[in-house]
């Protein structure tokens, strides 16, 4: 019987014990995650370009923000490209894209939840852009 009762108790230790181990790993993972995605640009975009000789192109930003450091990546249907280098500072984004056969500056205030600014890739186009978060990521 008292073997049972011991048995009993070691068992229960040992379960309590990876059951608060794995909380711990879970919450820190949790805290990881949001402090690489946090900060007012940190999400989903959903972007329209206007002004370039295909017309308005839709295109989505997806960004992590890091203090005044932004990452990330940027999908339309002419492809997708990842940040090369990006900045959030006092309410200006400023985003550095190698697209290829054209390498893509994006600046832009945030204003009321939205992204509005200009976009150039060079001197060949210019134009306008703005952007709103995605509902999944508010």
């Amino acid at each position: 019987m008292k073997y049972l009762r011991m048995m009993s108790v070691v068992c229960l230790v040992v379960v309590s014990s990876a059951v608060l181990t794995l909380a711990q790993a879970s919450n820190t993972s949790s805290d990881s995650s949001s402090k690489s995605k946090g900060g007012p640009v940190a999400g989903t975009w959903e972007c329209t370009a206007h002004g370039g000789e295909n017309g308005d192109i839709p295109f989505t930003l997806y960004i992590d923000q890091d203090h005044e450091t932004v990452t990330g990546s940027v999908s339309s249907t002419m492809g997708d490209a990842d940040i090369s280098e990006a900045t959030f500072k006092d309410g200006k984004l400023e985003i550095h894209i190698n697209g290829g056969d054209a390498n893509y500056v994006l600046t832009a205030e945030l204003h009321d939840g939205q992204l509005s600014g200009d976009w150039s890739n060079g001197d060949t186009e210019k134009g306008k852009w703005e952007g709103k978060k995605s509902a999944e990521t508010k």
